[in-house]
């Protein structure tokens, strides 16, 4: 970034911070990059979080996965999770409960999608007690 190719590290940190630029590394266990083509998951990548005057980019380092959404292959969480999603996209139940929160649940418990939008609905939409039920 800054070509400090032998720059002792704390140097280059108090460097940073003096120009305003905060690093963070984040204790990432999976990051996944949805696309049109299918998605990108990094399991045990490294995340680092830099905020340069309010504007926050994040830095992956690791070797991604691809799982396809047409594949049957890949991560049985994400497969099971998709047919799900589509088919209660057509009844209309995830207006009810947002994407976000049932791949946080499905994360955290370490359960199928449908699962976790399943305990949602009868947590009424209360991630942390959606969380404990599953667990």
């Amino acid at each position: 970034m800054f070509g400090g190719g032998g720059m002792n590290p704390r140097k280059m940190k108090q460097m940073m911070k003096q120009m305003g630029i905060d690093v963070e590394e984040l204790d990432a266990e999976r990051v996944v990059i949805e696309t049109a083509d299918g998605d990108l998951v990094f399991d045990g990548a490294q995340v680092t979080k830099m905020d340069a005057q309010g504007q926050e980019t994040y830095q992956i380092v690791g070797s991604p996965e691809e799982v396809n959404d047409a594949s049957a292959g890949g991560s049985p969480s994400a497969v099971e999770g998709d047919a799900p999603d589509a088919t209660e996209r057509d009844a209309g139940v995830t207006d009810a409960i947002p994407d976000e929160d049932v791949a946080l649940v499905a994360e955290r418990a370490g359960v199928p999608q449908s699962a976790a939008r399943e305990a949602l609905e009868s947590a009424d939409g209360d991630l942390a007690t959606a969380i404990a039920d599953l667990e």
